[in-house]
């Protein structure tokens, strides 16, 4: 059995720290909480009945509600004062009398602080200057906030606070509270599509023992119960395709993947993947898949296909331009590359300079292990990717079915690797394995969801749709 805590040093009977070195208001925050539990209110109750949202009770002019949530604006403070009252639905006003709630509860109204969340019981009605109000019958204290919110809380600009400290973001700058409900849609729109075209939604382990399906530096954890290391999944793929092999003819996962890179506007080391993997299909069809995905997911984030990003025109009208990377790159360089020489300087030269919507085709085969090469130019594979305003947002393959050839494709990337090449793709026996008993015609397709939901959004960065993004360590004080 625990024992019960004792009192520490420097803290009164009420657990409150005495630290003088606490900022002023704080000090003070921390003091009326030690009175409100002196004089008998628990100032954390346990719950409250709330009837209505304050976005319902806007509309129930002369009933009476019951809202309740944070105090983010006052004034007045005689015998009439005002407050805000914010929830996740919006804000109401509430309205004060001193007559109507009597002295006692209207002094502890006036010692509330901008923070403090409470319930608010009364009836709706407009003010004279055409206020949609609650007439306070009664106002309990739900939890006490014992830090004030920013200064200027109501347009939160700071960049650090806003990613290391999400919750205020979201408390002061109702523009990013709609970005994230956007996100979900976003997610349930296309999940939506999905399923109504017969996919079936699966999830597959994170815990990988082969860092496979991508190019990329996994990171690597160890399990102590096997004494073995295992790695965070880069990709989806390999298993979905292992579902494909075991007669589940179309599959998809939305899920976190996680690759051990660096941090930028484009990229967090975990991010979230949706792969899609269909039977009997090939890469023409993930590209109509695409478009589809592309419009569902606008229509839900309630974007125009005719839109702007960061100031930049961009229509999401399909069908989308189909230009193989090898004609883009003799068009916009002058040079007619191939392997990986045509990779680097479409990604250097090319690539930026493409900002609508654009399938690229037939990549070079030594950059993609996983794809069917092309029967009339097997130096290339029937791979796309969907670049927009520069950036990569899909990735798709005719997918490689030939066992023989997948062997031969590991090795040769297993060879890479032996030669310092670390993101080269390591040698998946089981999968090939798997292959062997017999893989249908495929096509699959990976879409990042973060990076279409910073598109719709118009958001410059993928930390500002991700709640809770990786940041570099904050810098130290003094």
């Amino acid at each position: 059995m625990e024992r019960p805590l004792r009192r520490q040093p420097g803290q009164d009977p009420h657990g409150q720290l005495s630290d003088p070195d606490l900022p002023a208001v704080i000090r003070d925050r921390r003091e009326k909480l030690r009175r409100l539990r002196e004089a008998g209110v628990e100032p954390y109750a346990r719950s409250f009945e709330r009837t209505h949202t304050t976005a319902q009770a806007r509309a129930l002019l002369g009933e009476r509600v019951q809202v309740a949530g944070r105090l983010v604006a006052r004034r007045g403070m005689g015998g009439m004062a005002f407050a805000d009252l914010q929830d996740g639905a919006g804000r109401i006003q509430l309205v004060a009398r001193r007559d109507r709630l009597g002295e006692a509860a209207h002094a502890a109204f006036l010692d509330l602080d901008l923070g403090d969340i409470v319930g608010a019981e009364g009836t709706v009605f407009t003010t004279k200057k055409g206020e949609v109000s609650v007439d306070l019958d009664r106002v309990p204290l739900l939890s006490k906030s014992l830090r004030p919110l920013p200064e200027k809380w109501h347009g939160l600009k700071d960049v650090e606070t806003r990613y290391r400290q999400r919750y205020l973001d979201l408390i002061s700058n109702p523009e990013s509270r709609a970005v994230f409900e956007k996100r979900t849609r976003v997610i349930g729109a296309v999940r939506r599509l999905l399923d109504e075209r017969g996919f079936l939604e699966v999830e597959t382990p994170i815990l990988h023992d082969i860092a496979s399906g991508g190019h990329a530096r996994p990171f690597t954890t160890h399990y102590n119960a096997l004494d073995r290391d295992f790695f965070l999944r880069i990709a989806l793929e390999l298993h979905l395709k292992r579902l494909i092999v075991g007669g589940v003819e179309r599959v998809y996962e939305i899920g976190r993947t996680f690759r051990n890179e660096g941090i930028s506007p484009r990229h967090n080391p975990e991010f979230t993947m949706l792969e899609v993997y269909q039977a009997y299909a090939t890469y023409e069809d993930m590209m109509r898949l695409t478009e589809d995905i592309i419009v569902a997911a606008a229509e839900a984030a309630g974007t125009s296909l005719t839109t702007s990003y960061q100031g930049e025109d961009i229509d999401f009208t399909p069908p989308y331009r189909r230009e193989t990377m090898r004609d883009l790159v003799l068009e916009l360089t002058g040079r007619d590359l191939a392997g990986n020489e045509l990779d680097d300087a479409f990604e250097t030269e090319v690539q930026p300079q493409l900002r609508q919507p654009t399938f690229v085709l037939d990549y070079p085969v030594e950059i993609s292990p996983l794809a069917r090469r092309r029967a009339d130019d097997p130096r290339f594979v029937e791979r796309f990717e969907l670049i927009i305003a520069g950036r990569e947002h899909a990735n798709a393959f005719t997918e490689l079915t030939d066992p023989i050839d997948q062997r031969e494709r590991f090795e040769q990337q297993a060879a890479a690797r032996a030669a310092g090449f670390e993101e080269a793709h390591p040698f998946d026996e089981d999968f090939v394995t798997a292959m062997e008993y017999g893989m249908p015609p495929t096509g699959g397709l990976g879409i990042g969801i973060d990076r279409v939901v910073m598109l719709l959004t118009d958001q410059p960065a993928i930390r500002d749709v991700l709640l809770f993004p990786q940041l570099k360590e904050a810098p130290r004080q003094g």
